[in-house]
């Protein structure tokens, strides 16, 4: 196969230029899964981008897909291909509107969020960002999990932490304060840390991906293993374990600023300075932006920048 990807990757310039409707039905049937569903997309026929795909293959002297009658799966060389074309088409499609400032942004949005920041950015994203662009078509994923942005067709994914190295652009929109919160019984059961040995003394509601438990990391750059009876794979339910006294949580403090204010949780450790998380917008459009990503993007900004001083 790697013989095949290095006749590909010899195809002069012009010769794929001239193959753009195949090139557009491979990206679509990767991201969509099927023939079917990216006819539907393409608002032609299953068999219209199946021919299309073959003669694409037949072009690049490449296989991009294993066939079946139940199953459509890419193969090592279509999987190379994929990485490497459908940034490309995303720049292209992006290039009109970026030259045509003057046009009003239209078309579909999609973006993924977690989803214990949704409460806190969806009320005005929906309101008011979706007011003043009438012509723009929202479609917006909750998820914890980082999802595969490409292959899923995600316009812009937003994230707390770290983001993993690749290929994606990376916009740093806020860094947002951390904070360990319990429930004023757990505060009177466990009484508050002042050391990191009473902090790690503590039971709490862990926050766990994959099966993994995540580390508390101290000011000081060490970091623990909290122990605990609850583990939790998102925010939404580390505050519930804590409003019902199960455990310390270690968490954005945005997402549990209305609980500290009506005293349901209250702060822990408030001596230690934690670590800010950074918030980060990805996109794989490389360095030219469509008008309606940069549009969100600095929206979600000034909405983060909001939460940073709660």
């Amino acid at each position: 196969m790697g013989g095949h990807m290095i006749c590909a990757a010899e195809v002069q310039m012009p010769n794929l230029l001239n193959e753009m409707p195949g090139l557009m039905a491979f990206v679509r049937t990767v991201e969509a899964g099927s023939f079917s569903a990216a006819a539907r997309d393409l608002a032609t026929t299953p068999s219209a981008v199946s021919k299309s795909v073959a003669r694409l293959e037949k072009k690049i002297g490449a296989r991009l897909f294993l066939r079946s009658t139940r199953a459509l799966m890419l193969t090592q060389d279509g999987q190379l291909f994929f990485d490497r074309v459908a940034p490309l088409l995303r720049d292209l499609d992006a290039s009109e509107e970026a030259i045509r400032s003057d046009v009003a942004p239209s078309g579909r949005l999609r973006i993924s969020m977690p989803s214990e920041m949704a409460p806190l950015l969806l009320p005005r994203l929906f309101g008011s960002f979706a007011a003043d662009y009438p012509n723009l078509h929202l479609e917006v994923g909750l998820t914890d999990r980082f999802v595969d942005l490409i292959r899923e067709d995600y316009d812009v994914v937003l994230r707390v932490g770290n983001p993993a190295p690749g290929d994606l652009m990376v916009r740093h929109l806020a860094d947002l304060p951390m904070a360990i919160v319990g429930s004023p019984t757990f505060l009177k059961t466990w009484g508050n840390p002042a050391t990191a040995e009473a902090l790690a003394a503590l039971p709490f509601a862990r926050y766990a991906l994959g099966g993994i438990t995540q580390p508390l990391r101290l000011p000081d750059g060490t970091s623990f293993i909290p122990f605990g009876r609850v583990d939790c794979d998102s925010g939404a339910a580390l505050i519930q374990a804590a409003l019902s006294g199960l455990g310390a949580a270690y968490l954005l403090r945005c997402l549990v600023a209305k609980d500290l204010a009506g005293g349901t949780l209250v702060t822990l450790a408030a001596g230690f300075a934690f670590p800010s998380a950074p918030f980060n917008a990805l996109h794989a459009f490389g360095r030219t932006v469509p008008l309606r990503v940069k549009l969100v993007c600095d929206f979600i900004a000034g909405e983060a920048k909001a939460l940073e001083a709660i």
